[in-house]
């Protein structure tokens, strides 16, 4: 990727990785992603706004061949796909001050072979002059590590907001004209990565709101020259209610599961519910983060197996347990050969969710008729808890 003009005082560099898809070695990533860093220009001073993942070290660095001088470099994020490359690039520039928040000034000296003497921490809220423009640092922690923060700039009404309203996605559009695609791999970045912490980012939208945001430049996927797209998306997401829709993730071995979770999906739907199967034989867990954004409720449906529930549901209850979705209600329901137990305490499974537990319905073998009445009982259920539409 060749550096591109944001305006004639900030440019985006850093690599558009087309074929990455893995992150983490976690987060699926369909449409690959890009990292982004943003060189500004000042009257008096530079200051580059993040590095650029280390595998992409020729690249980035080939573009930082066209950069005379640099003054400052500004890691919003200790993570190495943001800073992974500030060792070369303090080498390079040898009078060049590393910035971070006070917890991640430290959280990068003990990632990095960086001299602690090349790292200053900033304050929330403070403001570096660079020269008829200045840059305004903002401590949002928890967006989505401790250390996190964003830089507003000033005048240009510019938002480098890290990873917050970022995007997996690799496009050779600088700005998010495909808007409809743009926002579907920002929910699943959302859902993935930020949805465990938006009780905290409900409060720093808020705070970013009164900012006159012109443009908001994340860290990864397109720039947003119309903020509002972005920003009331996150809003939605963040803070909208959940709603009358279940997620079913299931998986069967020999029927009798998958029974049960077709009966529940057709007594759901005759109550107005609208249902989300997802195939764990299959998992594609990028598709299961979106689907749990202002979900109503997960019903899990597996078998047993091994004395317990199949391990692709308990790796999904897993998923769902970590990614904290604002859940009204959660279940499961499953056949099993000649213990009940290996089922009967797979809630534990999400302790950290805050739903309500509704009774499960298993059975033993094949699903009699008292099993389908309580499938119904449990759809009803949920009906009752689940908001009108």
């Amino acid at each position: 990727m060749n550096a591109r003009a944001l305006n004639e005082n900030v440019r985006r560099l850093g690599a558009v990785d087309w074929d990455r898809r893995l992150f983490d070695a976690l987060i699926p990533l369909p449409e690959g992603t890009s990292y982004n860093a943003y060189l500004v220009r000042g009257s008096e001073r530079t200051a580059l706004l993040d590095t650029c993942e280390p595998a992409r070290r020729a690249e980035f660095l080939a573009q930082l061949d066209e950069v005379d001088r640099l003054d400052y470099v500004v890691l919003h994020h200790a993570e190495q796909d943001h800073s992974g490359l500030l060792p070369e690039v303090l080498e390079r520039f040898p009078d060049a001050v590393a910035l971070a928040s006070p917890k991640g000034a430290p959280m990068l000296a003990d990632l990095l072979p960086i001299p602690s003497d090349r790292i200053r921490a900033v304050a929330d809220n403070e403001t570096l002059e660079l020269g008829g423009r200045a840059l305004r640092f903002l401590h949002l922690p928890w967006v989505h590590w401790p250390e996190t923060m964003t830089t507003w700039l000033e005048p240009d009404g510019i938002l480098f907001s890290c990873d917050m309203f970022g995007a997996h996605l690799a496009t050779s559009d600088l700005f998010a004209r495909d808007s409809a695609r743009a926002l579907a791999a920002a929910k699943l970045y959302y859902a993935q990565i930020m949805m465990p912490y938006a009780r905290q980012i409900e409060r720093h939208l808020v705070r970013l709101a009164e900012l006159p945001i012109r443009m908001i430049a994340p860290s990864h996927g397109p720039v947003f020259d119309r903020p509002a797209l972005i920003f009331d998306a996150w809003r939605e997401w963040v803070s909208g209610p959940p709603r009358r829709r279940v997620v079913l993730p299931r998986v069967s071995m020999h029927g009798s599961t998958e029974k049960l979770s077709d009966a529940l999906i057709a007594e759901l739907t005759e109550r107005g519910v609208a249902v989300e199967p997802y195939d764990l034989a299959a998992p594609a867990l990028d598709r299961l983060a979106a689907s749990l954004v202002n979900a109503g409720a997960v019903v899990f449906a597996a078998p047993a197996v091994w004395n317990g529930p199949h391990p692709a549901a308990a790796f999904a209850a897993a998923i769902v347990n970590g990614l904290k979705p604002n859940l009204r209600c959660l279940s499961w329901i499953g056949s099993y050969g000649w213990g009940e137990k290996a089922l009967a305490e797979f809630g534990a499974l999400c302790s950290g969710l805050k739903a309500e537990i509704l009774p499960p319905v298993l059975c033993r073998g094949r699903p009699r008729p008292e099993n389908f009445s309580a499938i119904r009982t449990l759809a009803e259920a949920l009906a009752a808890r689940l908001p009108a539409e």
